[in-house]
């Protein structure tokens, strides 16, 4: 398969993926998931699904364990959903942007609680 086409097939998949997670699952454990980014290999047999987690440790472990458990589900969706001849085994993986949703989650507990409201503000 050309790169061009593997670009294509994975922004799908990226697409799909997220569609199905954000609004055919209802495993509360996936509402900190967000896809980033998907790698599907050129021959269609795996695909590197990045997705960015919110909230605290335990809770992104959660939803990683989440993902995985979905993960045959999710794979059986995209085969209904993509006309494709072959359809990737899902492997996620926690992206960057974890970290850094993270920080500014933390930074914005902090600023919450420095800010007081006094009795003299409206």
């Amino acid at each position: 398969m050309d790169q061009h086409r593997a670009e294509r097939v994975s922004e799908t998949v990226r697409e799909e993926l997220a569609e199905i997670i954000s609004l055919e699952l209802s495993d509360p454990r996936l509402a900190v998931v967000d896809v980033n980014h998907v790698q599907v290999a050129p021959d269609l047999k795996h695909a590197h699904v990045l997705v960015a987690l919110s909230g605290d440790e335990r809770e992104q472990k959660a939803a990683m364990a989440a993902l995985d458990h979905a993960r045959h589900y999710l794979r059986h969706e995209l085969a209904r959903r993509l006309n494709l001849r072959k359809i990737p085994e899902l492997h996620f993986e926690p992206g960057p942007g974890a970290d850094v949703a993270n920080r500014v989650e933390l930074l914005l507990k902090r600023a919450k609680k420095l800010r007081r409201p006094t009795e003299n503000q409206p």
